[in-house]
């Protein structure tokens, strides 16, 4: 039964992350036509900002709240985390608003201004929604997370398209537009979660309770997962700020082969990574009450069959990905050029690969929550990330791959990633460490019957 319920678990949440996700992607023929390139440009310039400031507000509270709700060390602990972090929401939606001018004007561009401030409230809203599904989560129940998964970008789709279509023809209102129905989308969305949270068994809080503990514990798992998040959105405009230095030398058009491997080849990619977050989410509450007991070798026995069933989901995505990807260039992507899409396309067959890693690296990652060892992600996290914009800045400079370097910098680092992760999760022993069967063979083979 505890089996059926962890599978169904990861079925629901991974479920509402594809739908999601598909909803996000389909949704960019239209946007496209309504913003033309030079309005998508402007809405992508907003996003590097409002993605940081999310990753510090947001990224990591799912995971870490599930994990102390799961483990039974602060079972109100997302009381607390509705304060903490409803206070980091906010900062960041006020820093996000005062930070609007000055990045327009580095940017050069005057309406990414109005489109920062119009973004801005969603900071507060995402730190909301986030500590919900967390809490949910550690429950078991992974229903709430692809509900407001769904919701959020059903109300962005409707609202976008609704409001492009009225200002069709003045392509700054139409950004703007477009900007502020993300929004809407996670304001419908904290108050779907708020509501959802509210209709759930209450249970009073003791006579003698110290919420100042609920709040380190909850920095303690957190703040590494938000460490190890942050890492990406710095390294990938690292990267975009190199990468396309180093493409100027070689092409007149470095910004539009940027487009094509940022926003298609790895939207792409990463898309099949929403199939199997279900098991990393719903991994976190079966794997974190074995290992507070103590219980190492059950707990890897239960790493060991996320990470099975993970590999078993994402092969056919990878294989689906390398054969199908011109279908998906030309149904996504039909605005590009020829010569643009077969580019596309050949990005898309060279990373395809990692629907395997990274969907590997977010389960293990989650793991090492679960084990009470976020920062060992975090770690993870921020050596590769930082080896891919050398690695990526070597392979355009110093080989005729050019773009395609970048691809295959993508490949060996998530490759990199994962074997890092296996390893700490192998050599993991917890308070138990005397104990027999800790070793690799408890999570990579079946102990020996004796007779």
């Amino acid at each position: 039964m505890k089996r059926s319920g962890y599978l169904k678990g990861a079925l629901i949440i991974s479920a509402g992350g594809f739908i999601s996700k598909m909803l996000g992607a389909l949704y960019r023929i239209p946007l496209l036509t309504f913003l033309g390139g030079s309005g998508m440009g402007i809405y992508q310039m907003v996003y590097p900002l409002y993605c940081i400031l999310l990753t510090v507000s947001a990224s990591g509270i799912p995971a870490g709240i599930a994990r102390i709700i799961s483990s039974g060390q602060c079972p109100f602990a997302e009381r607390s985390a509705f304060r903490l972090y409803g206070v980091v929401g906010l900062v960041g939606s006020l820093i996000m608003f005062m930070l609007a001018t000055p990045l327009a004007a580095m940017q050069g561009e005057e309406a990414v201004a109005q489109c920062c401030r119009l973004l801005a409230p969603s900071v507060f809203f995402v730190a909301v929604i986030s500590v919900v599904r967390g809490y949910f989560q550690g429950k078991g129940n992974m229903a709430p997370t692809a509900y407001t998964e769904v919701a959020e970008q059903l109300v962005k789709v409707i609202a976008g398209l609704a409001l492009c279509s009225i200002f069709r023809g003045d392509t700054t209102a139409c950004v703007a537009a477009a900007v502020f129905a993300v929004t809407l989308s996670e304001l419908f969305s904290a108050v779907y979660a708020a509501a959802l949270y509210a209709r759930r068994p209450k249970v009073r809080l003791p006579l003698y309770y110290a919420p100042s503990n609920d709040y380190r514990t909850i920095l303690k798992y957190t703040v590494p997962l938000t460490f190890s998040a942050i890492a990406l959105p710095l390294s990938q405009l690292a990267e975009s700020i190199v990468v396309v230095a180093l493409l100027r030398a070689q092409s007149s058009d470095a910004t539009a082969l940027w487009g094509i491997f940022s926003g298609g080849a790895m939207t792409l990619v990463n898309l099949p990574a929403s199939l199997t977050y279900g098991l990393a989410a719903a991994g976190v509450p079966e794997i974190s009450p074995l290992a507070a007991k103590g219980d190492i070798a059950g707990a890897k026995r239960k790493i060991k069959g996320a990470l099975l069933i993970t590999a078993a989901l994402s092969l056919p995505c990878f294989v689906a990905l390398y054969t199908l990807s011109p279908v998906a260039a030309r149904i996504i992507f039909s605005s590009l050029a020829p010569a643009e899409r077969q580019l596309l396309v050949r990005l898309v067959r060279i990373m395809s690969i990692n629907a395997i890693t990274i969907s590997l690296v977010q389960t293990s990652s989650a793991c090492l929550t679960a084990l009470g060892k976020p920062q060992r992600g975090t770690v993870t996290q921020w050596i590769t990330s930082s080896a891919r914009v050398v690695l990526s800045a070597v392979m355009i400079a110093f080989t005729p791959l050019s773009l395609a370097g970048a691809a295959v910098s993508a490949n060996i680092c998530y490759l990199v990633a994962v074997l890092l992760n296996l390893w700490y999760i192998v050599r993991y022993k917890g308070c138990a460490a005397s104990r027999p069967g800790l070793s690799a063979r408890t999570l990579f083979m079946r102990p020996r019957r004796v007779r």
